[in-house]
């Protein structure tokens, strides 16, 4: 089976597909159910509540979902109620809008969920300015959208019911994918006339999407009840295999040295290519394996790695025959650590056939608490971002204005009868950054235009209502599944889906309009973007640069530890290379947002993506060594630690010019040897060690001379 093939299979087997599902399930059938008793007007009211609820049916613990769905109802059922009484006047509906917009969106001080709630219930406002009720008639329909925000909360939580650990499969098994992903992409470095610099943005890209990723799972792992609390072979397997694949993503990210320096001693002897094609094989099998677990079915060995890697090591083995004056000590390096990930693979592999008992029984219990982060709901974390210093407050008070500029623009301008469309595109589109907000326009007008059209030919082309009708189904389960995935993709499917809803509804040439009012919120969202309170990326950097600064410097001081003679906690270990991991990635979105931003905003952009590459160097180095250190006891190298005490002092020192610790730098004791006494004969692992610690010194120094440019 080709790859095209396998990601095809793999989108249907996703969570993505499977919310697209349960969306187009839990909004469509109120209508089509009442339609058959001629109530078609109550049924899309439900529909309309589930539609907007479905928002806030995030991925996470039923728990959270449920909690979250419920406070979503109920706010849209005040919403629904206010909206009704405020749109018979348009000065109290523009109040009502600049008020709504304002604390809804300061919702998103608790998090992405709470985030979400509001943008649900900013939804259920303007989807009812236009709908013209009498005062009798408001709190009836405002019933029937909290009836049908609680039919689909209750279908929701009734489908992760029936299959409780379905979700984290899904989610664990694309955490998998992404990682061999990852791995490919660092197959690629030892191409030949590989640009390297290149790669390297190619590999920080991958790294923010593996590290959202494993948020995401270690939320739906570790956050919910049924999967930490229960001892059963399935909880238990989820929770190995993904504390497992953190590991192996460590193992992966150890996979780093000079390729600059390797290319040039090695290109020549072709072995390079032969580690990168090991290497994809290698990736070829995780994907196979992530594909089973994703897909719920038996996992198939591809290919047999061993042979292949024996070969490999004839060939390296050679080199060295062939000319004394080549040390191959690095690709023997390489070697080992292809060997362990191709072991760490089918340990993981062992988990997923009959074995699997016997595997579970020799594993330990795993320490879940101190992973996971809690969000809390605290009203003063509401009151105390109510400042201009606060980005938060600044995005609430742009959607706020900007909303109302979109409703006067609604009533004056647009001559449509669906000009609720201009806020809808408003909301949809502004974020709190001005790069995010770009983008999201982008992808709303051109997914609008060719969504359009592609209505426009089924309409012209497919009078059947038959047809129209599973069309209308498809469009709607594509939409709703790539509105995680992929925006743009999203938007096409929706557009003539929305088209046909309308024409079934009796309501005609509806194209033009939706473009128009489309473009009228986007040029309002983005120039809103750039004048109304901007956010700009470097603006914020510091805070991001400090964080990577500080989470290196623990990770450092876990070794440090190690290489004293010290045992160091190996929970404590993968909470600080957490830490590392979580921090980097945030540094890498960041900078791959700030190219998106206008030039001029763009300060010191060539500085902060040489920290990024500097920073990921440095971990991959720091992971290349911790991993194989703390696995076993260290005799107490003075030298060693004296190079790791510089480094941490040298990081400690640039993230006080950044931001002043309150804490000082946790002493590292040097022991005094004897100088008379013997000293043994260095070994080539020593040697090797030895050169690593100098090279992360140095990447150290690289990255205190960077930081002095950007905060400058």
């Amino acid at each position: 089976m080709n790859r095209q093939t396998r990601e095809i299979q793999s989108f249907f087997y996703s969570q993505y597909f499977s919310d697209g599902l349960r969306i187009t399930l839990g909004v469509l059938l109120p209508s089509l159910v009442l339609a058959q008793f001629d109530q078609l007007e109550t049924g899309l009211t439900l529909s309309l509540g589930a539609l907007c609820v479905s928002g806030a049916d995030n991925p996470g613990p039923v728990m959270h979902k449920r909690n979250g769905m419920a406070i979503c109802s109920a706010l849209m059922f005040i919403v629904a109620i206010a909206t009704g009484f405020a749109r018979l006047n348009v000065f109290t509906m523009g109040v009502e809008i600049v008020i709504f917009a304002f604390f809804f969106s300061m919702f998103t001080v608790y998090g992405n969920r709470a985030a979400s709630v509001g943008t649900s219930c900013l939804l259920i406002m303007i989807l009812m300015m236009e709908k013209a009720l009498q005062p009798s008639e408001i709190l009836e329909y405002s019933a029937t959208i909290l009836a049908g925000s609680i039919w689909y909360t209750l279908l929701s939580i009734t489908f992760f019911s029936i299959r409780p650990y379905r979700a984290a499969q899904q989610a664990l098994g694309e955490n998998m994918l992404d990682v061999a992903k990852f791995l490919r992409i660092k197959a690629d470095f030892y191409k030949p006339d590989i640009n390297i610099e290149e790669n390297y943005h190619k590999v920080v890209s991958q790294q923010i999407h593996v590290s959202h990723n494993q948020d995401a799972v270690r939320e739906l792992l570790f956050k919910s009840r049924l999967v930490v609390k229960e001892s059963t072979n399935a909880s238990r397997i989820l929770v190995l295999t993904f504390v497992d694949l953190v590991d192996l993503f460590e193992q992966i990210m150890a996979t780093h040295y000079d390729y600059f320096a390797i290319h040039q001693k090695f290109e020549k002897t072709g072995i390079l290519n032969d580690i990168s094609i090991t290497i994809s094989h290698i990736a070829d099998e995780l994907d196979n394996l992530g594909y089973s677990i994703q897909a719920n079915s038996r996992y198939r060995h591809i290919i047999d790695l061993n042979p292949e890697l024996e070969k490999l090591k004839v060939k390296i083995d050679a080199l060295a025959t062939q000319d004394k004056s080549i040390s191959n000590l690095v690709l023997k390096k390489i070697l080992i650590n292809l060997r362990d990930l191709s072991q760490n693979i089918s340990n993981i592999s062992n988990y997923y056939n009959s074995k699997s008992a016997e595997v579970l029984k020799e594993r330990a219990q795993v320490e879940y608490s101190k992973f996971i982060t809690h969000q809390e709901y605290d009203p003063r974390l509401f009151f105390d971002n109510l400042t201009l210093s606060s980005s938060i407050f600044k995005h609430s008070l742009r959607v706020a204005l900007v909303c109302l500029l979109g409703f006067i623009t609604a009533k004056t301008i647009s001559h449509g009868h669906h000009s609720y469309w201009i806020l809808l595109t408003i909301i949809v589109i502004l974020k709190p950054g001005f790069s995010l907000t770009k983008q999201r326009n982008y992808q709303r007008l051109l997914g609008t235009i060719a969504g359009g059209a592609l209505g426009i030919l089924i309409l012209y082309f497919i009078r059947d209502n038959t047809a129209q009708l599973i069309i209308l189904m498809a469009f709607m389960i594509a939409a709703y599944s790539f509105q995680r995935l992929n925006y743009i993709v999203s938007v096409i499917f929706m557009t003539p889906y929305v088209l046909i809803l309308f024409k079934f509804l009796g309501v005609d040439h509806v194209v033009q309009e939706r473009i128009a009012d489309t473009l009228i919120g986007g040029g309002i969202a983005f120039i809103a973007s750039y004048i109304i309170f901007p956010t700009w990326e470097f603006d914020l950097i510091k805070s991001t640069l400090t964080d990577v600064l500080r989470s290196n410097i623990d990770y450092l001081m876990k070794f440090a530890e190690s290489l004293s003679g010290k045992n160091v906690n190996t929970t404590d270990y993968k909470l600080a290379r957490k830490d590392v991991y979580v921090y980097s990635a945030n540094l890498s979105a960041a900078f791959e947002r700030m190219t998106s931003e206008p030039k001029r905003k763009q300060v010191h952009i060539k500085e902060v993506h040489k920290f990024v590459v500097l920073n990921h160097i440095l971990t991959s180095y720091i992971a290349n060594i911790a991993s194989t250190m703390l696995s076993k006891p260290q005799t107490v190298q003075p030298e060693n630690l004296k190079l790791v005490k510089r480094s941490i002092t040298i990081l400690h020192d640039t993230a006080n010019k950044i931001a002043p610790m309150q804490t000082e730098l946790p002493k590292i004791t040097i022991p005094v040897t004897d100088a008379l006494a013997e000293k043994p004969e260095p070994t080539l692992d020593a040697h090797l060690l030895k050169e690593q610690l100098e090279f992360i010194t140095k990447v150290s120094t690289d990255i205190a001379k960077i930081t002095d440019t950007i905060v400058e």
